[in-house]
């Protein structure tokens, strides 16, 4: 057997767990940390505090991220090496890394500055405009690694 397979399922197996872990902070963590009032009888955070506590889940999140942009750079770059180059796969790797460096570099780190301000910068029609941009960075993110991971996919079939 190939040893390169076990490099190829790494990959895959990282590419899927990043798309399982954008959905579910999207579509699970978020709305249950924003609406404990509906969950808690005597427990209510507010959306200020709420907030926070996705920031830091998302803060943390950030360094995984950062660390699937370096493996999406390295293995991408180490397919167009080997001449065996496809522009799905290409311009999917781009979006997943493009976006993953918006959240992580940009988004995150200006949302949680605007926390540290205060409730009343977060308030504000600016901090709003960044949370909008990361919600969409983030949506594109979970489209472009589920677009790669089902490329890469196909074309490991083909070898």
């Amino acid at each position: 057997m190939n040893k390169r397979i076990y490099t190829d399922f790494s990959y895959l197996i990282i590419l899927a767990s990043t798309f399982g872990a954008v959905l579910a902070l999207g579509a699970i963590v978020a709305p249950v940390v924003f609406n404990t009032d509906k969950l808690t009888l005597d427990l209510l955070i507010d959306h200020y505090n709420s907030g926070i506590i996705m920031g830091e889940i998302f803060r943390r999140f950030s360094y995984w991220i950062y660390f699937v942009a370096v493996v999406v750079i390295v293995y991408e770059a180490l397919w167009y090496k080997m001449g065996q180059r496809d522009a799905i796969a290409f311009g999917a790797s781009f979006v997943v890394v493009f976006t993953s460096l918006m959240f992580s570099a940009v988004y995150s780190p200006k949302i949680l500055a605007m926390q540290d301000l205060g409730k009343e910068a977060t308030n504000s029609d600016t901090f709003e405009h960044i949370h909008i941009a990361s919600e969409i960075d983030f949506k594109l993110l979970a489209v472009s690694l589920i677009v790669l991971f089902v490329r890469r996919l196909m074309l490991l079939r083909l070898k």
